[in-house]
């Protein structure tokens, strides 16, 4: 279903009109979906504080939007699209570039703007942290996580007078953010006693105001900045006193010649952070979200705990975590979907629209946690930039919605399900799911 303005919008122009709220952009892309595997799009600007960086850009143009999945598919694992705007210039073009601001040169030099050989040399020094050998070795420590999370809500409403099964928590709060959070922090050794006040550095960055010229407010600015400084110090002490953490093993590839520049590993440890964290705060949240709106998928989770690897796959195909990727950039005349694509024009790749194709995906709208061939998604893309926290996202979403549902069975959402608000960004999550338990 779609909304009658954009439908109006489509008969008028070709382009379609893309919504940043996550209640409204299902119904955009199955009227982008509508028009073709790659349509013209537009962004409706909300006016919103809360939108996420840097999308000014997406604001003030019309872009190239590939909406079907076979479309999807292709775009992101054929070698003629480039994540590195810079791919399809001239040497000319690229001198006369502005330089990319101080704050935000972890974003812009990291393993999601690279291509190979670069790219491959990076994602090699990271690979085999989040291989599933690593992965099983990990499963006692975020279950044990997960039930001290859950333990501490317990006492925390046992001191507030609560009881069963009417006690309140927050899930994201409580839950949802600290497990992936502390798990990414142990993974990279981030020591302990500094993680409140990382926290406090990167919590905003997804939120930050948009508007600003160069895609930063000053506040996020300014402590993007202090967590840089903040990472350059702590690779000092992990160069003196080196343990089995990522940073140093970064740090140690680095020196044995393999290249890496301070500020690659810079960007590489603040993406692996962010990333390591924030996706699986949205799987989980959006996941438990959902089974409490379905409570018939709920009751196939309770009587067969093993579905929580359905739970994991339906979610990041039906809600997941991203909703398309910004930009991959053509480095030669190429068609895509009946539709030309010149060099250098960037296309957004619909990971969300490709998601609901009911082309591949029958009933799409449909959330059903024994779905046959929900893993096929492309939540976590596809190619050379394939997620590669993927495996860990798995196990830590597994684990939650298994432990959650077995310990606090009679849960519920807290107030009417169309009061709880998702975060207006190309991220879809919840900024907060109020509970009972």
């Amino acid at each position: 279903m779609q909304n009658g303005s954009n439908g109006e919008n489509e008969k008028a122009t070709g382009v379609v009109t893309l919504s940043l709220d996550p209640g409204r952009s299902y119904d955009d892309y199955a009227a982008a979906r509508a028009q073709g595997p790659v349509v013209a799009v537009s962004f409706e600007d909300g006016g919103s504080e809360g939108d996420a960086v840097a999308l000014e850009a997406f604001l003030t143009r019309e872009h190239l939007f590939v909406s079907h999945y076979d479309e999807v598919l292709s775009a992101l694992v054929d070698c003629r699209f480039s994540s590195d705007r810079r791919t399809a210039m001239t040497p000319e073009q690229r001198e006369k570039l502005p330089p990319v601001i101080e704050e935000l040169r972890l974003l812009a030099e990291s393993l999601l703007t690279k291509d190979p050989p670069d790219h491959t040399r990076l994602r090699k020094l990271i690979q085999p942290s989040f291989s599933p050998r690593v992965m099983d070795v990990m499963r006692p420590r975020i279950q044990k996580l997960a039930d001290d999370l859950l333990d501490a809500v317990e006492r925390a409403a046992e001191a507030r007078g609560e009881r069963a099964p009417d006690r309140r928590m927050d899930l994201i709060s409580a839950f949802a953010y600290p497990l992936p959070v502390t798990v990414i922090s142990d993974m990279l050794g981030i020591p302990r006693e500094d993680r409140p006040q990382v926290k406090q550095w990167t919590e905003n960055l997804l939120r930050a105001d948009r508007r600003r010229a160069g895609g930063l407010d000053e506040e996020t600015a300014a402590k993007l900045r202090q967590f840089t400084s903040y990472l350059r110090d702590l690779f000092v002490l992990k160069r003196q006193r080196p343990a089995e953490d990522m940073i140093s093993q970064l740090l140690r590839a680095e020196e044995e010649g393999d290249k890496l520049s301070e500020d690659e590993v810079l960007s590489t440890v603040f993406i692996l952070y962010l990333a390591g964290h924030v996706t699986t705060v949205n799987l989980i949240g959006n996941g438990a979200f959902a089974l409490l709106q379905h409570p018939a998928e709920l009751a196939k989770l309770k009587s067969n705990p093993c579905l929580a690897k359905g739970v994991v796959e339906e979610t990041l195909r039906y809600w997941g975590p991203v909703d398309f990727v910004a930009a991959r950039i053509a480095k030669e005349n190429m068609d895509l979907g009946g539709v030309h694509i010149p060099k250098g024009e960037p296309v957004m790749v619909g990971l969300a629209a490709a998601n609901r194709d009911p082309a591949r995906f029958q009933n799409p709208d449909t959330y059903d946690i024994t779905r046959e061939g929900a893993e096929r998604h492309v939540a976590f893309g596809k190619g050379i930039h394939l997620c590669v926290g993927a495996p860990l996202a798995r196990v830590e979403g597994q684990i939650a919605f298994e432990t959650l549902f077995r310990r606090f069975s009679e849960m519920r959402i807290a107030v009417p399900p169309d009061e709880v608000r998702w975060n207006k960004s190309f991220l879809r999550g919840l900024s907060e799911l109020p509970v009972l338990f």
